[in-house]
């Protein structure tokens, strides 16, 4: 596994609960290997401009992805996971959509003047 694959993990849910669900691996964090993930959902009204990104069927990268459905990147739903802890892997997306997805990350954690 590696950054930009779709695994399957158990995420912490709103309400308390563990359910496993598809993440994408953002980062591989350092020293001990940890996996930054977040989580990707079906709901697209949670979908949050300039932010998150959807996954088509039309899209170059949907079938690598392994995902089944029209889907969301929730880069607000995120985690860190032991690479232990992932159940398998799905698939991949483009190197393209990572990039993107971690500069929307980055650009909103950067310090604002």
């Amino acid at each position: 596994m590696k950054e930009g694959n779709i695994i399957l993990a158990a995420m912490l849910q709103a309400d308390g609960q563990r359910k496993n669900r598809p993440a994408l691996i953002l980062r591989e964090m350092p020293k001990y290997g940890d996996l930054l993930i977040c989580g990707i959902s079906t709901q697209l009204q949670q979908y949050i401009p300039d932010f998150d990104e959807i996954i088509r069927p039309e899209d170059d990268d949907f079938i690598a992805s392994g995902l089944v459905k029209e889907s969301l990147f929730r880069l607000a739903f995120l985690s860190v996971i032991q690479r232990k802890e992932a159940i398998g892997s799905m698939g991949m997306i483009s190197v393209d959509r990572h990039q993107r997805l971690l500069s929307n990350l980055s650009n909103y954690l950067a310090p604002k003047p």
